[in-house]
């Protein structure tokens, strides 16, 4: 049982149900008018809910396990993870739940707010640790965001894939894969973590074209695949910063760039072999991982100098 929405008045349904969507969780209420509605979109493993409860609410809830960022549109919240510090949020907050594998308990007012989740390995991914085998994962270190700008820059990457998500059939596996790390990266900006930033000496050491050719020769074998730059890193056998180095250093770009370079390449290659009454540039951006069209026609026009309409034709 997920569904897509779900509306309910009776304690004991809204109890089962927070259960299965979120974790296994106990509820109190003094109303005689319970109510609640949630809607969920996804996106490759992220799921972007809106919870509204209409009501005042205890609650007891078992470790999530996944990072959950959280819109507060209005009402309140309380909420102590284990036994630490109570934490307080009104209306306009952006915040993050941040103990994550620690039980949780408090007491929501009236709440409207965006529930955004998604497995933490992402951070993982897309974070700058090297890809060592006795390195830590990434551990998000607040709830609240660095800053209101870093706050509105993940609102807005929420809305972006509120929109993609809206848009199913344009939800290739890239498109999706894309999508989760971007949220990732994202929420990388916007809270304080662990994450490594600045490059070692060590790094700068491992920044040689032998690196570089590992990384590309990676990156051409795989561009119909989900991969992040940990990726490549880890194909490389250097630290993520190392490989990010060597691609400033000796191509003046980046290992992203790069691979979105090759899956151009791959997409007009797609192009130029298509049938103009079976195939559409729509659908060739996104099995390339191009979710936005107008984008994808841009960065084609660049390299090639007509549109991708246009070669398909030809």
């Amino acid at each position: 049982m997920d569904p897509t929405v779900f509306v309910g008045d009776d304690l004991p349904a809204i109890e089962e149900f927070l259960s299965h969507a979120y974790a296994r969780v106990r509820i109190g209420s003094s109303t005689e008018r319970p109510s609640a509605r949630v809607t969920r979109q996804r996106i490759g493993s992220v799921s972007l809910d809106r919870l509204q409860i209409g009501f005042e609410m205890s609650f007891a809830a078992d470790p999530v396990g996944r990072v959950c960022v959280r819109h507060l549109r209005s009402g309140s919240v309380r909420e102590q993870f284990g036994h630490g510090d109570e934490h307080r949020f009104g209306p306009g907050e952006l915040t993050l739940l941040v103990d994550s594998d620690l039980p949780a308990a408090g007491h929501l007012r009236h709440v409207d707010s965006d529930v955004i989740m998604f497995d933490p390995r992402l951070l993982d991914r897309v974070s700058e640790t090297a890809p060592r085998a006795n390195t830590e994962p990434v551990r998000l270190l607040d709830h609240r965001p660095r800053s209101a700008a870093a706050a509105r820059r993940l609102q807005q990457t929420i809305v972006h894939l509120r929109h993609l998500a809206a848009d199913s059939a344009g939800v290739t596996p890239l498109v999706a894969a894309a999508a989760e790390r971007l949220l990732a990266a994202v929420t990388l900006l916007t809270f304080p973590n662990t994450a490594l930033l600045s490059p070692t000496p060590e790094d700068h050491h491992d920044a040689h074209p032998d690196t570089l050719r590992r990384a590309v020769a990676f990156i051409e074998a795989h561009p119909d695949t989900d991969i992040s730059v940990t990726d490549v890193a880890a194909a490389a056998c250097v630290s993520v910063r190392a490989v990010q180095l060597a691609f400033r250093r000796h191509l003046d770009t980046t290992p992203m760039t790069y691979l979105r370079r090759v899956r151009l390449e791959c997409a007009h290659r797609e192009l130029l072999a298509g049938d103009p009454a079976r195939n559409s540039v729509g659908a060739t951006a996104a099995r390339w991982g191009f979710a936005n069209p107008g984008r994808f026609a841009a960065a084609y026009r660049a390299i090639y100098t007509r549109p991708p309409s246009e070669t398909l034709r030809a």
